[in-house]
């Protein structure tokens, strides 16, 4: 990874609309422990690999599609490493044995990956996620029951993992969004 200054913080304003960093996650991410290593899953464009980054936690970012990343993040990032990784066809977990202080992931559900996430995460580092729950298929994509989390399911994951929960909510948004999104700790 390279090494090199944490952004400034005119360089790490969070951009508007989609783009942004999820509330949840902005909330919670003072309470993955300072300086230690994030792992970002499904890092679309990278708004929370650049929230993380310039909070001075080194972020590898994982994604199917990483052009956005690249683009958005330079060829040689600072702070940043970037993994192109097929996480959902059978294609090996592409982080053995790497641990993080906080694992990150929003707006993606692939629960054979649930095992790796919780043996990502090092003692002291706290599990940030937010996806879409049973429910929201009233309200648009996704609509498989398979991307929608049922109900308390990422309490469960959490405790079958020996986590303790910081926050928890399962939630209709007013755009309409129905969420679960739990915040956890490795003892």
């Amino acid at each position: 990874m390279a090494q090199g200054p944490a952004p400034t913080p005119d360089s790490a304003a969070p951009p508007a609309g989609d783009h942004a960093p999820s509330p949840w996650i902005v909330r919670w991410a003072p309470s993955i422990p300072p300086g230690r290593p994030v792992l970002d899953v499904a890092a679309g464009g990278g708004r929370h690999t650049a929230l993380l980054a310039s909070r001075g936690h080194e972020v590898t970012a994982v994604d199917q599609t990483v052009a956005m990343l690249a683009d958005r993040f330079g060829a040689q990032p600072d702070r940043i490493r970037i993994v192109q990784a097929d996480l959902e066809n059978g294609c090996p977990w592409p982080l053995p044995g790497e641990t993080f202080g906080g694992v990150v992931v929003t707006n993606y559900l692939h629960r054979p990956l649930f095992p790796a996430l919780l043996a990502a995460l090092e003692p002291g580092g706290v599990l940030l996620y937010e996806t879409f729950m049973v429910g929201h298929e009233r309200h648009g994509r996704p609509r498989r029951p398979e991307f929608l989390l049922h109900d308390g399911e990422l309490l469960d994951v959490a405790r079958a993992g020996g986590l303790s929960v910081i926050a928890y909510e399962a939630i209709h948004e007013p755009q309409p969004a129905v969420m679960q999104r739990i915040a956890a700790r490795r003892a």
